[in-house]
């Protein structure tokens, strides 16, 4: 069978490969996307992950890019920042950004998924579900895929392939096989396990929905977002075995009934919440956390991997799917400044597009892990709090120097890569100005505003 030409085949009809398959089939391309379950439209969203996602600012201007951003924000919950719920019972509202201008926003996964394939489908996206990838032959440009009902075997040929399958890669692995991909998999010594909060009585929030909730403990921690139905999905995080002496795990942690007593104990304004806890400890598996990098994104012009499948990443910076939707928007420019005519070199376009992606992914999968240090060990730790205070001052003083860590990842667009580079400067300066004080009165102001110029390039100079 011929293939119409500028033709890419996607594998992976989530969230990443739905989007680029809009982003595509609006500039021209023929797209046709390969996906192992059924029709969501047809047959409802079936989960397996958190329904929850944190839309930012690098997510929404891709949202933006395939003209899908007013489907989605209209079943977004704004998040102003994290509610902290301390041990002593105090709750307090620690701002993401300055104001309500800078947020986050809390979408379901199924809804934004059904958004996104009826939109690719509008743009003429190609939709073939319950074909699950078998096996892929590279020179003869073939793949094989079996009907997940009937198990038929379907061959379907392909100009390049782009793997937007997960962190459990199935095109991944296929690529590894032929060429190595140089794959480096870290799972981290702690998992999850997920509950709810569901409306009150009266069908309303049952706490503040403006908000992501988080019960830091130390080496564990409880985190509650809001869903636009007026619940709350909740992640329990901890050790996933049993070290003595250490802090609660799975392993000691392993009926409902001793879920219940942690929730007295550790969380107990969250255990009136959640009324259904033993039943949702026993439906829900144990989630495995991990890191994924390879030092190789493509096969020459063959292949190529985006979001997951090229840089799985722990999920506490919120940032996975918003990096998964940069690589959506970069790939897709690359593809088409490829082009000649009806023509792309997509070797050259997929090499670009690594070239450019790679530092970033590995710059956030960086900030992801040490996020998960922040979020459970440090916010409610009193040189930390100190150390945001003096950060907010900082962003006052030199605006377009010192700008907060969490603002350059979810409210600006600048490369990842920098703003862990500027971060890194920043945390290191704050340490320093703050060693042995209590308040901010006895800070060292001329020579903190002279590191501060010294050390920090103006923003806009560097970052375009």
């Amino acid at each position: 069978m011929s293939l119409p030409e500028r033709h890419i085949a996607i594998i992976g009809a989530g969230l990443a490969g739905s989007l680029l398959a809009i982003l595509l089939a609006r500039r021209g391309w023929n797209v046709d996307v390969y996906e192992k379950r059924g029709d969501p439209r047809i047959r409802g969203y079936q989960g397996g992950r958190s329904i929850n996602l944190a839309l930012a600012e690098r997510g929404r201007y891709a949202l933006q890019q395939a003209g899908a951003e007013d489907a989605v924000m209209r079943h977004a919950v704004m998040m102003r920042g994290r509610m902290v719920h301390f041990a002593d019972g105090r709750v307090e509202l620690q701002r993401y950004g300055r104001d309500d201008s800078e947020v986050i926003w809390s979408v379901h996964r199924g809804d934004l998924n059904l958004s996104l394939l009826q939109l690719a489908s509008e743009a003429g996206a190609q939709f073939h579900f319950n074909r699950r990838l078998e096996e892929v032959d590279f020179d003869g440009r073939d793949l094989v895929l079996i009907d997940e009902r009937t198990g038929a075997s379907h061959g379907a040929p392909f100009s390049a392939l782009v793997g937007a399958d997960g962190a459990g890669s199935t095109l991944r692995a296929a690529m590894d096989a032929y060429q190595p991909l140089g794959v480096h998999s870290q799972l981290l010594d702690h998992a999850y396990k997920e509950l709810e909060i569901p409306p009150s009585a009266d069908g309303d929030f049952r706490i503040d929905p403006n908000a992501l909730h988080i019960w830091p403990r130390g080496q564990y921690m409880c985190i509650a977002l809001p869903n636009d139905e007026k619940t709350f999905t909740v992640t329990l995080f901890m050790a996933a075995k049993d070290d003595v002496g250490a802090a609660p795990n799975f392993e000691t942690v392993a009926t409902p009934e001793q879920a219940r007593a942690l929730f007295a104990r550790d969380f107990p304004d969250a255990l009136p919440l959640i009324p259904e806890l033993e039943a949702a400890w026993t439906a829900n598996p144990i989630g495995v956390l991990g890191t994924v990098r390879l030092e190789r994104w493509h096969l020459d012009g063959r292949a190529v991997l985006v979001g997951d499948a090229a840089h799985a990443m722990v999920p506490f910076h919120g940032q996975g799917m918003n990096c998964a939707f940069e690589d959506c928007v970069a790939l897709a420019d690359h593809l088409q400044a490829s082009l000649s005519g009806s023509d792309c070199d997509t070797h050259a376009a997929f090499a670009a597009f690594a070239a450019q992606r790679m530092p970033d992914a590995t710059a956030i999968q960086h900030m992801a892990l040490e996020n998960y240090v922040e979020m459970r060990d440090r916010v409610d730790d009193a040189d930390f709090l100190l150390q945001r205070e003096l950060e907010r001052a900082l962003q006052l003083r030199h605006p377009d120097r010192f700008v907060p860590h969490y603002t350059m990842v979810s409210f600006m667009r600048i490369p990842y890569s920098l703003a862990l580079q500027r971060s890194e400067i920043q945390r290191q300066l704050m340490i320093d100005a703050t060693a042995g004080l209590s308040t901010l009165d006895a800070v060292d102001w001329p020579r903190i505003d002279a590191e501060v110029e010294r050390l920090l390039p103006r923003l806009s100079e560097v970052a375009g």
